[in-house]
């Protein structure tokens, strides 16, 4: 029915995975054209440990569960079977799953109909939506020709995720249209073919209730609407039966199919239509809602410019809690229905606003090409290029993000193209241009207060430093301080409609985006003494108040001036805001800014956590060079755990978007990671190999706001590997940042790296200073570093009884810390020395096995125990399943398991004695 897809493979090899050992069912359901009979195709191919049966029928079903020996019995739309056979068949699926019987049985069942009741009570699989990548391979692979990208993305938002429309969206292009040559059909996805990939013949719709319910669904883009208002309009009992496609929840009506709901609402007449709408404009308590409003505007044809233009103010209320999502649509309605093109034009800008605010990128940028024309003023074509960089700067390469920021510049009026060339900037940053980041921020250009299009244009990224190299020597050197994850937050503009309910515009009077732009040119310049007090009045504006654009900005100050803990608090909070606002495009950055505030305390299984969510939200938002930044904390924080598969596996993720799009921060954080997990792994060789290249001068050097943090690794790898000569220079750049004062770990870090390159006569004192430095930061890790490199350096002195403590204190701060690979380290050491590591507290023999997982083995092991398939533990744990699979055998090898249900009798014997996983 469908074409095959990597991810649907996956999925069923993991399936199969998880009921093979030990026999099992499992009910595969979702809805019209999701792939339910190629996903027992890709059963039935992948199942290797015996014969596969098709079922079509009941008296088969006893003869196929007779045959010995492993078995896969394959059951497509039993829902379609008549109700003894059906009861049959639940009878069958019972003794399969209460005998263990070495037998698979897979059944499917259609969703948009109502679950056959001999079936419900069998475990239930349901087909999601396509993955973007799947799409995209799934349009190659049955495209005749080459498919221009505008055109896949607007396949890919048209099928919304069902393989089987998607296909059929492919064939109903032409070449010259797939090749983007010549128009697309309007809609792509007409009656027509929605009702081919439906399959079933829709049933009489008498009283109207199932085009009023998707119409009230259509208005607000949910899946379900208000059961009250849909029954009104309709002129229905509320007690009345519902029809078979329709299911009813806590006052809510749904479709059991959102296609099956496109394809009433696309079949219908268009006056049949129009009056669903008018009738729940009419049923609605509050007329001058935004929602009747948007019914009335569907309801209308041709234009009516007084009726958008009461839509258009009720879509930028700043009381109303309308998410951005609904006032997207409205706006975009306003407009179609606007005649005059330069005010169409503002409203498809808001609207493309709101959509990005939403998280749908794709979708801002179609409606922003909506506002060109030469009709449209300048201000509005500056505004729509504007949020363009906006868009770029978060998924796209970030030189065009660049471009488009400077050709606003050059559109906007001189207070408003201050706006754009802070953005310029941003994106400067980003591709570790400090020179143009420098133009973009030179005094001439004063931001404004003035309203404009808003755009979240993207914070660059990375736990870096603000600095223009300072020359010093003829070398180059970073004395900036840390910016949040990676630099200055994006220009923030105002907006011609609000981004949030209840968020207000930023007075001239201690004007953050000023103090900003002024603090971050300061600290460009290597002058702090000018950047403390503009950068300490973003941070308190930004505390005290609840717009997301304005606390992010406040976390990237922080994280400048070294204040981890306000960084931190302002992240939380601007992520808290996002929520609240349900503005899907913030969250990512908030996580992101929480992530390294975490790495800059030393927390780095907290980082992970924060970055964990964020690249999940990154991905749905659709901000992939934000989810390049996430993946360059996991491959961090995985670095420091020991975990090499994961550092390479999020580490190359971080390099493929950065490649393509320009991100020099994130490909230095990416190599840094690696370089790491090198030097975690006792390859110090290695690690000087790939991280020389980033830290010493020359054209291969780094990001200059991040190879500055990876000095300290280095130094160490480079005397480890005995090539201290090619540390000295570097250590000196890092004398200069480690003045600057803004992170809490530098001093220590400095005074280890002078320590591992200086005489036997003055290493010791340094190593103590280095340890007295460090208490005046948090953090176990930098502290247990320097214990090792000292009680490494006292052993090879011969004095072994100092350097047994320094041993055990780094081999404890490295536990305390989740650092295994450190650890060892530090407990090979000790062996050399002639001394055992003390033994840890005796802990129930659960626990003891438990405690021979890495941390990553750890929380794999946990989440199976719980139920988890495969592929939901690597969404989870944001890895792939590849990942998981190999981290569950040895997870299974460690402990000497055969099956999951061994697993999770583990586990729940270890909860029962009070073990900590």
């Amino acid at each position: 029915m469908t074409g095959s897809t990597t991810a649907r493979q996956r999925l069923t090899a993991e399936l199969l995975d998880a009921l093979r050992t030990d026999g099992g069912v499992r009910v595969v359901t979702g809805e019209p054209g999701c792939g339910r009979t190629t996903f027992l195709d890709h059963a039935a191919r992948l199942f290797r440990a015996g014969p596969v049966r098709y079922v079509r029928a009941a008296h088969e079903l006893d003869e196929a569960l007779g045959t010995a020996g492993p078995l896969l019995v394959c059951v497509d739309d039993a829902d379609l079977w008549d109700a003894p056979s059906r009861a049959a068949l639940g009878r069958a699926a019972a003794r399969v799953r209460e005998t263990a019987v070495r037998t698979t049985l897979l059944l499917t069942v259609a969703a948009h109909r109502p679950p056959p009741p001999e079936l419900a009570h069998l475990p239930v699989l349901r087909l999601g939506p396509l993955t973007p990548v799947d799409a995209v391979l799934l349009i190659r692979e049955h495209a005749a020709g080459a498919v221009a990208t505008a055109v896949v993305e607007e396949l890919i938002t048209a099928a919304e995720g069902n393989p089987a429309l998607l296909l059929a969206l492919v064939r109903r292009l032409s070449p010259a249209q797939l090749s983007g040559r010549r128009a697309l059909p309007r809609p792509l996805a007409d009656g027509e073919v929605l009702a081919d990939v439906a399959g079933d013949r829709l049933p009489d719709d008498h009283g109207g209730l199932l085009l009023t319910t998707a119409a009230a669904a259509r208005a607000t883009g949910e899946e379900d609407a208000d059961a009250a208002l849909v029954l009104r309009a309709a002129q229905a009992a509320a007690n009345a039966p519902l029809p078979g496609l329709l299911t009813r929840s806590e006052g809510r009506l749904r479709f059991r199919s959102a296609l099956t709901a496109r394809a009433v609402y696309a079949l219908a007449a268009p006056e049949d239509r129009r009056a669903a709408h008018l009738a729940l404009a009419e049923a609605a308590t509050d007329a001058r809602d935004l929602l009747p409003l948007l019914h009335r505007a569907w309801a209308v044809t041709g234009p009516a410019p007084a009726l958008a233009a009461s839509l258009t103010s009720a879509a930028t209320d700043p009381s109303s809690t309308v998410p951005p999502a609904l006032r997207r649509r409205a706006l975009t309605r306003a407009a179609d229905l606007t005649p005059d093109k330069a005010e169409r034009a503002r409203r498809h800008l808001a609207a493309a606003e709101q959509a990005l605010l939403a998280g749908h990128a794709a979708d801002a940028l179609r409606l922003l090409d909506r506002a060109r024309g030469r009709s449209v003023p300048a201000s509005v074509r500056g505004g729509a290029e504007l949020l363009r960089g906006a868009v770029l700067l978060a998924d796209g390469p970030v030189e065009d993000a660049r471009e488009s920021f400077l050709l606003a510049a050059d559109l906007l009026p001189p207070p408003a193209a201050a706006r754009a060339t802070l953005g310029a900037a941003d994106a400067a940053w980003s591709a570790g241009d400090p020179t143009a980041c420098l133009s973009a921020l030179a005094p001439t250009r004063t931001p404004s207060t003035l309203p404009l299009a808003q755009a979240c244009v993207r914070v660059p990224q990375g736990p870096a430093s603000h600095g223009e190299p300072a020359r010093r020597g003829g070398q180059s050197c970073l004395p900036g301080s840390p910016g949040g994850p990676g630099g200055p937050p994006a220009a923030q503009m105002g907006a011609t409609a609000p981004r949030t309910a209840g968020r207000t515009a930023v007075t001239s009077v201690g004007d953050p985006s000023r103090d900003h732009r002024d603090g971050m040119r300061a600290v460009l310049l290597a002058r702090f003494d000018l950047a403390t007090t503009p950068l300490r009045r973003v941070v308190e504006t930004g505390l005290h108040g609840t717009d997301p654009d304005h606390l992010v900005r406040s976390a990237a100050a922080a994280l400048m001036l070294g204040d981890v803990t306000s960084a931190r608090r302002a992240g939380a909070r601007a992520l808290a805001a996002a929520r609240t606002s349900g503005s899907a495009s913030h969250e990512p950055r908030a996580l992101e800014y929480l992530a390294y505030a975490e790495l800059r305390a030393g927390r780095h299984q907290l980082a992970r956590t924060h970055a964990e969510e964020g690249l999940r939200t990154a991905e749905r938002a659709g901000q992939r060079n934000t989810a390049a930044h996430h993946h360059a904390v996991l491959a961090l924080a995985a670095s420091i755990e020991g975990e090499s598969d994961l550092v390479a596996e999020h580490a190359e993720a971080a390099l493929r978007t950065a490649r393509r799009h320009g991100l020099a921060q994130a490909a230095t954080l990416a190599h840094w990671a690696a370089a790491r997990a090198d030097l975690g792994a006792g390859r110090p060789r290695e690690a000087a190999g790939r991280l020389g290249p980033l830290v010493r001068p020359g054209a291969r050097r780094g990001h200059f706001a991040v190879w500055m943090l990876a000095v300290p690794c280095f130094v160490e790898a480079a005397v480890s590997a005995g090539r201290p000569q090619h540390a000295a220079a570097v250590v000196e750049d890092f004398a200069l940042w480690a003045a600057c004062g803004a992170d809490p770990q530098a001093p220590s870090q400095l005074l280890r790296c002078r320590a591992l390159l200086a005489g036997p006569d003055t290493a010791g004192e340094l190593y103590l200073r280095a340890l007295d430095q460090h208490d005046d930061s948090v953090g176990d890790f930098e502290r247990a570093r320097t214990e090792l490199l000292y009680g490494k350096w006292l052993r090879r002195r011969r004095r072994l009884r100092e350097a047994r403590t320094r041993l055990e204190e780094a081999r404890l701060g490295f536990e305390r810390c989740g650092a295994p690979p450190w650890a060892q380290q530090a407990a090979a050491e000790l062996r050399a020395g002639g001394a055992a590591p003390n033994a840890a507290p005796a802990v129930s023999s659960g626990a003891g096995d438990l405690a021979r997982l890495t941390p990553q083995q750890l929380r794999i092991a946990r989440y199976v125990a719980a139920g988890a398939t495969n592929r939901e533990v690597a969404l989870s744990l944001s890895v792939s399943t590849r990942t998981v699979d190999y981290h569950l055998r040895n997870v299974f090898a460690t402990l000497g398991l055969r099956s999951r249900v061994e697993l999770v009798r583990l586990v729940e014997r270890e909860e029962k004695t009070g073990a900590r996983l």
